[in-house]
C-alpha cells in the first residue's frame, strides 16, 4: 500500500515538473514570428482573454490558455494598455505582456521640414495617414490660445524637426510639441547671441530668421546673409528680399515676381518698407536662428543667386558689383534655359 501512494506521489511530482517545464518553456522562448517583426493592436477596453485569444489566432503564440493562467498568477492582465504594437520575433511571451503594461507601442515620423510655411505644415498634417487630422486654417488662433502663445499668427512657431507619435495622435499633440520645443530653442539661442546682432527681441529674431531660412538652404552662406541684412537694417536700408514678396502675395503667387510686385505695397513687401515684416514667413530651423543672432562680419550689402543651380549666392560690397553681379545671373540663366552645358 504505501509502495503505491508513493508512486502516486511520484506520477504526480513529475506531471507537475513537466506542466511546470512545458509552462516555462512557453514562456520564455521566442514567439512565433515569419518575419523580424509584426504589428499587433489592443483595442480600447479589451479584456485579456480577447488578447491571448488574439495572439493565438495570429500565429504570435502557440497557446493563449498558458498565456493567460501566466497573466492571472501575476496578476498582470489587467495592466495592459491598449494601443498598435511592433513585437519582435525575437520576444518572448514574457517580454510580450511587459511590453503590453508598459505601454511601448508603435511610434511614427513626422517631419516638419525647415522653410514651410503654415499651408505647408497644416497640408503635410492633414495628409499623414496615421494622425488625427482635426485642424483647419481657421483653426491657428484656438490653437494658439491653447499653447498659451502670446503671439497672434502661427507662422514660423513650430520648430522643424522630427516628431515621434502613436497612431490616431492629434496633430495638436504635434504642434504643441514643436511650439515647446521652439519657445526652448529661441530663448537659447537668444541668450547665447552676438553684440553684433541688429535684432532687439528672439521674435524679430524668428522673423529675421524665417527670412534667411528661405534666401538659402546653404550652411556656409546663412551667417553671410545675416550679415548683409543686419548692415542694411543698421543704416536703416531696406531689405529688399524677394521671399517677402511672395509671402505677402500668398496662394495667388504664381512663380514669376513682376515689377508690379515688387511696386505693389503690402506688409511683407521690403522693397516699399523699411525693417523686417510683421511676423516670420517661414518655419526657420536652428542654424538659421543662430545665423540671425550671430552675423558675419563684412562689408557685403548685396547678394545674388549664382545661377547654376547650386543654392550659392554672389556677394557683393557696392551697388555697381551687385549690378555686375545681376548680369552674369541673368546670363546664367539664358544658358540654361537654351539648354547649354
Amino acid at each position: 500500500m504505501k509502495r503505491a501512494l508513493l508512486l502516486l506521489v511520484v506520477i504526480a511530482l513529475a506531471g507537475f515538473a513537466g506542466a511546470a517545464w512545458q509552462i516555462d518553456r512557453f514562456l520564455n522562448s521566442p514567439i512565433n514570428l515569419a518575419a523580424d517583426s509584426q504589428t499587433f493592436e489592443i483595442a480600447p477596453g479589451s479584456p485579456f482573454t480577447r488578447v491571448a485569444n488574439d495572439l493565438e489566432a495570429a500565429g504570435v503564440i502557440d497557446s493563449a490558455l498558458l498565456l493567460r493562467l501566466y497573466a492571472r498568477i501575476t496578476d498582470k492582465a489587467g495592466s495592459v494598455q491598449a494601443g498598435e504594437y511592433e513585437i519582435r520575433a525575437d520576444a518572448t511571451p514574457v517580454d510580450l505582456i511587459d511590453q503590453f503594461i508598459r505601454g511601448e507601442v508603435r511610434l511614427y515620423s513626422f517631419t516638419i521640414i525647415e522653410g514651410w510655411n503654415r499651408w505647408e505644415l497644416l497640408n503635410a498634417l492633414q495628409a499623414n495617414d496615421h494622425l488625427d487630422a482635426t485642424l483647419t486654417d481657421e483653426d491657428w488662433a484656438s490653437l494658439l490660445q491653447e499653447l498659451g502663445a502670446e503671439e497672434s499668427h502661427p507662422e514660423g512657431l513650430f520648430l522643424p524637426e522630427t516628431y515621434r507619435f502613436p497612431r490616431g495622435a492629434s496633430d495638436r499633440a504635434i504642434l504643441a510639441q514643436a511650439y515647446g520645443l521652439m519657445k526652448t530653442t529661441l530663448a537659447e539661442e537668444w541668450e547665447n547671441r552676438s553684440e553684433k546682432t541688429k535684432v532687439d527681441s528672439p521674435y524679430a529674431a524668428l522673423i529675421l530668421a524665417s527670412i534667411i531660412e528661405k534666401e538659402t538652404g546653404r550652411a556656409d552662406e546663412r551667417q553671410r546673409i545675416s550679415g548683409v541684412f543686419s548692415r542694411r537694417l543698421d543704416i536703416g536700408m531696406r531689405l529688399q528680399t524677394d521671399p517677402t514678396i511672395i509671402y505677402g502675395i500668398g496662394a495667388d503667387f504664381n512663380g514669376d515676381i513682376t515689377r508690379r510686385d515688387l511696386r505693389t505695397d503690402t506688409p511683407y513687401n521690403t522693397y516699399t518698407r523699411n525693417g523686417l515684416p510683421p511676423t516670420p514667413i517661414a518655419m526657420p530651423g536652428r542654424d538659421s536662428i543662430y545665423a540671425a543672432l550671430n552675423p558675419a562680419e563684412g562689408k557685403e550689402m548685396y547678394f545674388v543667386a549664382t545661377g547654376t543651380g547650386d543654392g550659392g549666392h554672389i556677394f557683393s560690397e557696392t551697388r555697381e558689383e551687385h549690378e555686375a553681379a545681376v548680369q552674369v545671373y541673368l546670363q546664367e540663366q539664358r544658358r540654361r534655359l537654351q539648354g547649354n552645358p
